[in-house]
């Protein structure tokens, strides 16, 4: 059985999180939940017909009961029907490469959150992390390589998965290999806070691909820049935009697709019965009349929910017109509670958000609800009901929160949006922009939103909603793969 599927895929698709999530139940059964976001969506736009396949690791016992029970391929009946093989890395090597390196260093780095008098502290515990990153690299390297037919497209994604486009072209050279970066790329001083050696490896890694892309040029440039600085690289320019590296005679070209929002189905969506429930239950907590500034987030360092809440306070010191009028509507859903860190800073959001409810609240008026609990349905029905939307990450490879809002408002709405966020390179001219680290300036921003006539306001949430739907998720995917099939033979391109 596994012969018939050796070297037989067009299209190949790597992430870390595939579109099927396993639970264990009491009885030893196993139940599948459907996956989602973009992946999903642009692997339904090519058709079950095209042959690809997607290969995804296990992330938790029912995953990995489910991948030893399945073999080579899980059931399509599970998937969507889509083609999937989930790796049944082992927990500890997937552990210390997800949580030690992954997360903990190479997203840092990219998102700049490191304390720097105090970390990071890359000692010999960090060097048995980085070794389980490389193993857990090269099983999926294994895995494509032997999935992918000859000249077939691969679509390798984000930062968990820096090393494979390197190890698959040593394994599979005739291969079309493509590598997507979803966070920001750190600008090379920041980036060179890695060992060496490490720092070498990652872009040794990225370029081992015909293209790495990004979600905006600001990240491919910067991804360049750190090419020059750390490899020696050559970077080719048009017009002064990079276009491309050269390095050790490979050309590995640089693209930008900028992921947009999923109008379709969010609109949808959010009109559906529960969303309706939903925010009939919120206007009930918000009480009449008030306004609402809304932020939907998990409680990720880089999403900056503390300093975003100390600026609503500010607001509210600064413009007590707005006592009892307006409600801040913050959703912070938990998100990596298995690092300390993070557990630390969700206490953090929970005890700030306390605070201002003490300081402020009267007997029918909570300035803050914030909710914790994660319920897509909760979120829609905010975006619908949103006067303002705060979206004021530290650092953001896009942002899709800003983007979603606009696209399912009700009324149109105000939306407060970090510079640092990689959406403002595209909604920059209808949005408020700010200094994530200002929060006089934020609460100024949230003041003003506030203020915005309707009129003003809807005209506004129709360009962002124009813009922020440009490159909707399917049509980003396919996209991608097209780039990747235009590209010629392997001689041709200096493979």
């Amino acid at each position: 059985m596994v012969a018939e599927h050796v070297h037989s895929a067009p299209i190949v698709v790597a992430s870390n999180r595939g579109p099927v999530a396993y639970r264990i139940a009491e009885d030893g059964t196993l139940t599948a939940g459907r996956g989602g976001g973009g992946l999903v969506s642009g692997l339904s736009a090519i058709g079950a017909d095209a042959g690809a396949v997607w290969v995804c690791a296990a992330l938790g016992e029912g995953d990995r009961l489910a991948a030893r029970r399945a073999g080579r391929r899980l059931d399509p009946a599970d998937t969507g029907g889509h083609r999937v093989r989930m790796l049944d890395i082992p927990a500890e090597t997937f552990a210390a490469a997800y949580n030690g390196v992954a997360n903990s260093v190479l997203w840092f780095v990219h998102h700049l959150l490191y304390q720097t008098p105090l970390e990071p502290a890359f000692d010999a515990e960090f060097r048995e992390q980085w070794a389980a990153y490389e193993a857990y690299n090269a099983a999926f390297a294994d895995a494509l390589a032997e999935e992918a037919a000859e000249g077939a497209a691969v679509l390798v994604q984000d930062y968990h998965l820096t090393l494979v486009p390197g190890l698959l072209r040593e394994r599979r050279p005739d291969l079309r290999i493509g590598h997507f970066s979803h966070t920001p790329w750190a600008p090379p001083d920041y980036y060179r806070m890695l060992p060496d050696d490490v720092a070498a490896q990652v872009l040794r890694g990225i370029l081992g691909g015909d293209r790495a892309a990004f979600l905006t040029r600001r990240w491919a440039d910067a991804f360049a820049a750190c090419c020059a600085d750390v490899l020696g690289a050559e970077v080719e320019r048009t017009d002064g935009t990079a276009t491309a590296v050269r390095f050790e005679g490979r050309t590995t070209l640089l693209g930008v697709h900028g992921l947009g929002a999923d109008a379709a189905f969010l609109r949808e969506r959010a009109h559906r019965p529960d969303v309706e429930e939903r925010m009939a239950a919120l206007r009930k907590q918000i009480g009449p009349g008030r306004k609402t500034i809304v932020r939907v987030d998990r409680t990720e360092l880089s999403k900056n929910i503390v300093r975003g809440l100390y600026a609503y306070r500010r607001l509210l010191l600064d413009h007590p017109q707005w006592h009892g009028r307006v409600v801040h509507i913050a959703f912070a859903y938990p998100s990596r509670q298995d690092l300390a860190v993070y557990r630390d800073y969700t206490a953090e959001v929970e005890r700030v958000a306390d605070g201002i409810n003490e300081e402020f609240g009267t007997a029918d008026w909570q300035p803050v609800a914030l909710h914790v609990k994660d319920d897509f349905a909760r979120s829609l029905a905010a975006y619908r009901m949103a006067d303002v939307a705060l979206v004021n990450p530290i650092r953001d490879g896009m942002n899709l929160v800003a983007k979603e809002v606009p696209v399912v408002s009700d009324d149109g709405c105000a939306l407060v949006l970090s510079r640092e966020a990689g959406a403002a390179a595209e909604l920059g001219a209808d949005a408020i922009l700010v200094n994530p680290y200002d929060i006089e300036a934020t609460a100024r921003a949230l003041h003003e939103a506030l203020l915005m006539e309707p009129d003003r306001r809807a005209e506004r949430t129709e360009r962002l909603a124009a813009a922020a739907t440009a490159l909707p998720p399917a049509r980003w995917f396919v996209e991608q793969l097209e780039a990747l099939r235009a590209l010629g033979p392997t001689a041709e391109r200096g493979a």
